[in-house]
């Protein structure tokens, strides 16, 4: 019992299932998940055919998702120089993220981006700290959805989005920049 009792004073959070206007993923809220698996909850992969997909941003057209993978400190071993992105969390409701080099405010994923509130589309978000940990891939944490507040810029955009659900503190330890 003595155990037992430890263990759930050291408990930092409580995962919930991961939903959206009534559609449930098999994905839970601050949990780390590999790419393969979120690529698997999002049906990109399937039994028959497993998609050759590299990016850090995907569009499911079919459930009008955009998929965020936010690597938050990049090396220049790792990364090209316009794929430098800044992404981080400004607070604890509001991520600060940047398109691909090449998105245009005028392009039609700009477009998509920046009208989000009103095309009904939706923003998910996972990130890691750090592309490897040894000599692995790191894991991705899912930190929700986000809606759109402002942007600037263009080839990237920046855009401050605004979380579903605010950041708890051991997400917001490693996503805020100082």
């Amino acid at each position: 019992m003595d155990l037992l009792d430890y263990q759930y004073l050291k408990i930092d959070f409580v995962d919930k299932p991961l939903d959206r206007f009534g559609t449930v993923y098999p994905l839970d809220l601050y949990c780390s998940y590999t790419f393969d698996q979120i690529l698997v909850a999002l049906g990109k992969h399937t039994e028959q055919k497993r998609s050759s997909f590299r990016e850090g941003a995907l569009y499911l057209a079919e459930k009008n998702l955009d998929v965020f993978f936010v690597t938050l400190n990049k090396s220049e071993k790792d990364y090209s120089t316009s794929t430098m992105y800044q992404d981080y969390s400004i607070n604890e409701e509001l991520f600060h993220w940047q398109s691909q080099s090449r998105t245009t405010e005028e392009s039609i994923t700009g477009q998509r981006y920046i009208n989000q509130p009103n095309n009904g589309g939706n923003v998910l978000f996972f990130v890691r700290e750090y592309k490897k940990e040894a000599t692995f891939a790191s894991p991705f944490t899912c930190i929700g959805f986000a809606d759109f507040q402002s942007h600037y810029g263009s080839a990237p955009i920046s855009i401050v989005w605004k979380m579903k659900e605010s950041l708890p503190g051991f997400v917001m330890k490693k996503t805020v920049k100082v």
